[in-house]
């Protein structure tokens, strides 16, 4: 492999993860042909980073069935939502927002979580709303968006399931 293909490569990769959360933080409801629903009035998208020392992991998840996970170095899964196992879970991930939206504030900026640090991203018909904790204060439920965080690490179990079956075949 000639020098430097490899860097370039790995830029490219990260520049693609970059472009995918910009795009995921940036499209509307109406390009998605969404509207409110008497079950989700308010959420119809829900992002969660988890801050690692090395990269972030964005889990996406759209209530038009589109669900991915970019991490910020590059890779990830795309198109996960078109399994029924992964759309079940991605539900329940936005209903367990519509739930806790009085918990989160305008997002005026998106950046990272830090590492150790989970933030999340929902979108609603009126804006994007963020809120932030520690990963371990959500994971052990010592906080309030504790149920909203392990929603999303169901999403993301379905799509390591998905991943490893492929990988089997």
């Amino acid at each position: 492999m000639p020098f430097g293909k490899k860097d370039d490569e790995t830029k490219e990769a990260a520049a693609m993860s970059r472009t995918l959360r910009d795009k995921a933080l940036s499209v509307t409801a109406a390009e998605l042909s969404l509207a409110p629903t008497e079950a989700r009035l308010n959420v119809w998208g829900v992002l969660m980073e988890l801050g690692y020392p090395q990269a972030v992991a964005t889990l996406a998840v759209f209530a038009d069935g589109t669900s991915s996970l970019h991490i910020s170095t590059g890779g990830g899964v795309i198109g996960a939502g078109e399994h029924t196992s992964v759309r079940d879970v991605a539900e329940k991930f936005l209903f367990a927002a519509q739930g806790l939206v009085a918990h989160f504030e305008p997002a005026g900026e998106t950046p990272f979580p830090e590492p150790g640090r989970v933030r999340f991203y929902i979108r609603t018909f009126d804006g994007t709303l963020t809120a932030e904790a520690a990963e371990q204060e959500l994971g052990t439920n010592h906080h309030k968006l504790g149920p909203l965080f392990h929603a999303g690490h169901a999403v993301i179990t379905q799509m390591r399931l998905i991943s490893e079956r492929r990988d089997e075949a």
